[in-house]
């Protein structure tokens, strides 16, 4: 027979089932078969009445005095110990009773969250659990965030009875701490615990929200934060979820007989709504956007299209006029179809509007699902198309959100083209999908207009790689960026120089991730709760890694990552679709040091083999600035009769010399073998549409002048 005290939880269930059709995920993983503690991350003021109503009835509940006095009557009708947390017998007292045997509740937290993230864990719960060697239950809320009994009015969209799930972990039982004194073995075991709950909330939204098609997650990110709210803006106008979603069925709708038969459609477009409009029509076709980089080239192009196997490419003649691409698009449309924006815009009309807004207001769904193809520019003579199914780009934005906190009243700067992963995943989709307004510029070389843009629009979040940060510091007014509670930087190292200007100028940290475009990119990422300068932070959550040895390479190895942000492979010119294999292999020398914080030590690509010595070009580059004061240097190698490789180093500084290198290399006791066999002074290195160094332009250029000299 029940107890009074499971009938009132029966009740109770009943209730919330029907209030808020609450959905419990992984519930089996309740064991106590062992000491527990149950973590719950903390959104609203009605998490208690869910954990007592779908716990089971053993579970205590940690109350502090204050609240303790309050709730008198309710506690009467729950398992409750009352602790004063200014108290440090407390905790003792709390270890005496989970090593009875009994199972608590024990808000990690320690209060409601106020950024919709988790916050800080308090060193108490790692006391705990580090003199219990409890098994830890993460416990995680989606939907009572929304509630209006959370601390987020006026950051999220409220409701009274939003959906809930509530997700339950699998349990971990920590391993002993590695530090040595108790206080840095508390400081080690609160990490931990936050990175458990950091990796159940990903597990969490994975579960609940699988991704299957981008435009079914713009029409549910339109309901979640409604279809008023502005989404996108341009220097032309702005988009709320209503006028992008109609947008992306009309513009569906009239290329949908235009693209019968072809799964791959070129687009070559600038940062704007119209390639915002063009990518969400064509994943509510099921079709594949291959992305061109319109600053790489005409061969470049036309190798990237042929090897997409695409019949037609997405333009502009805005774009291509302004952009002084008349050269370019005279070449793709004498071997693909060009089809303009102009032109479909004419062509609409009243019964595409009446469709179009049918087809929202029904909620149509896309009628596929496809994959997203970019384009590599890195050391390879060809480049290769790099196929993202979209869960793989919803999977990175899941983790990303896992460890970021923003909420709708945000706001993204993105100048970041969307043909690099970073620009497309983080600066486009990330903000549409979550909710964040985005303003799309269309280049990030401008240097002086980026920074007044972020002052005008009260700019929160600011992406850009660091030679663009570095140029907006160089332009910016100091309080040009007063607004800003991130800029996030990848696609290359950041150098100390800019991490300090921003510093001192701006008053701003720069948090440097890490990512390749292969994992859709994001794979770690330094927060204000993690967070090491001079690394790339912590590997987000989802992610598995391994390091493998390198021979002659005694400090790090290279990277192989596994996770469900992992391209489904490539597309190869001449080969076609190779998919790709388990684990992927990063190519890039790596070490991570006891906390989980990651160092770039190069590309494994960018080592020449002197002599049969590892010799990292990187580390030349490095010299080379020390001893010239620019970092405008790039080193490339190339094969040599005598010592298997040798280095060419180009340089943009006037006075260079391989005298003045040898001299500063033999003062710095460096290795000869780090010598450059060649100093070559050039006017301007070679960008690419990133703002890294062009690698391949530059050894194309050494093997010319190396074959003249032959």
């Amino acid at each position: 027979m029940a107890s009074k005290g499971g009938i009132m939880k029966i009740v109770l269930r009943l209730i919330l089932q029907l209030l808020y059709r609450t959905k419990l995920i992984g519930e089996a993983k309740f064991q106590y078969s062992c000491p527990a503690i149950i973590l719950p991350n903390h959104v609203s003021f009605l998490d208690a009445i869910f954990l007592y109503a779908y716990l089971p009835e053993d579970a205590y509940f940690v109350v502090n005095t204050a609240i303790a006095a309050k709730i008198q009557f309710v506690l009467r009708w729950v398992n409750h110990i009352v602790v004063d947390p200014l108290n440090p017998y407390s905790l003792k007292k709390l270890v005496g009773v989970i090593k009875k045997g009994k199972t608590v509740v024990i808000f990690p937290e320690g209060r409601l969250t106020t950024t919709g993230n988790l916050m800080k864990v308090y060193s108490g719960v790692a006391f705990i659990a580090l003199k219990t060697g409890a098994a830890l239950h993460p416990v995680i809320f989606r939907g009572l965030e929304f509630s209006p009994l959370s601390r987020l009015k006026g950051k999220v969209k409220s409701r009274w009875f939003p959906k809930v799930h509530i997700y339950i972990g699998k349990p971990v039982v920590l391993p002993a701490a590695a530090a040595t004194s108790f206080r840095l073995q508390k400081k080690e075991y609160s990490d931990r615990i936050l990175a458990l709950l950091q990796q159940a909330k990903f597990q969490a939204r994975q579960q609940a929200e699988p991704g299957a098609n981008l435009f079914d997650k713009l029409l549910a990110a339109g309901r979640l934060h409604g279809h008023n709210k502005i989404i996108a803006e341009d220097v032309t106008g702005r988009l709320n979820y209503r006028q992008l979603t109609i947008a992306g069925y009309i513009f569906g709708g009239r290329l949908k007989p235009v693209l019968v038969g072809e799964d791959n459609v070129g687009v070559m477009l600038p940062n704007s709504l119209g390639h915002l409009v063009c990518l969400f029509a064509l994943f509510y076709l099921g079709k594949t956007p291959a992305i061109l980089n319109f600053s790489a080239g005409t061969e470049n192009n036309l190798t990237c299209s042929e090897t997409a196997g695409i019949k037609t490419i997405i333009t502009s003649r805005t774009f291509i006029e302004k952009g002084k691409l008349q050269n370019l698009a005279a070449s793709l449309a004498a071997r693909f179809r060009l089809i303009y924006l102009e032109d479909i815009k004419e062509k609409v009309g009243a019964g595409d509007k009446l469709t179009g807004l049918y087809q929202f207001l029904t909620g149509k769904k896309a009628l596929g699902t496809a994959s997203v193809i970019l384009f590599t520019s890195g050391s390879e003579s060809k480049p290769k198309g790099v196929v993202l199914r979209h869960a793989n780009i919803i999977a990175n934005i899941y983790q990303i959100s896992s460890v970021i906190d923003y909420t709708h009243r945000d706001k993204m700067l993105n100048a970041l083209p969307m043909f690099h992963s970073f620009g497309l995943t983080a600066g486009t989709l990330l903000p549409v999908i979550d909710g964040v307004e985005v303003f799309l510029y269309p280049t990030p070389l401008h240097y002086k207009v980026i920074p007044e843009l972020a002052y005008d629009r009260n700019v929160t979040l600011l992406l850009g790689t660091p030679t663009f940060l570095n140029g907006y510091a160089k332009k910016a007014h100091p309080y040009d960026f007063y607004s800003l509670r991130y800029v996030l930087a990848g696609g290359e190292k950041l150098k100390e120089e800019v991490r300090q200007v921003w510093l001192e100028k701006f008053g701003i940290r720069i948090f440097e991730g890490y990512g390749t475009t292969e994992t859709a990119p994001v794979l770690s990422l330094n927060t204000p709760l993690f967070n090491r300068a001079g690394t790339v932070g912590r590997f987000l959550p989802g992610i598995e890694w391994r390091i493998e040895d390198v021979p002659g390479i005694e400090q790090g190895g290279n990277l192989f990552v596994h996770g469900p942000n992992v391209m489904a492979g490539y597309l190869l010119h001449g080969r076609g679709f190779v998919p790709a294999s388990d684990w992927y292999d990063c190519g890039d020398v790596v070490s991570i040091d006891r906390d989980g914080f990651i160092s770039i030590r190069s590309r494994l690509k960018r080592f020449a083999k002197i002599s049969g010595e590892m010799v990292s070009l990187d580390a030349v580059e490095k010299a080379a600035e020390q001893c010239f004061g620019t970092d405008r240097n790039a080193a490339i190698n190339l094969p040599d009769v005598k010592k298997g490789e040798k280095i060419i180093l180009y340089t943009m500084f006037k006075g260079a010399s391989k005298q003045s290198m040898r001299e500063f290399m033999s003062q710095t006791r460096q290795s000869m073998l780090a010598m450059p066999a060649e100093i070559i002074v050039i006017d301007k290195l070679p960008l690419l549409g990133s703002g890294k160094t062009d690698y391949v332009t530059l050894k194309a250029l050494a093997v010319q002048e190396d074959e003249k000299d032959a």
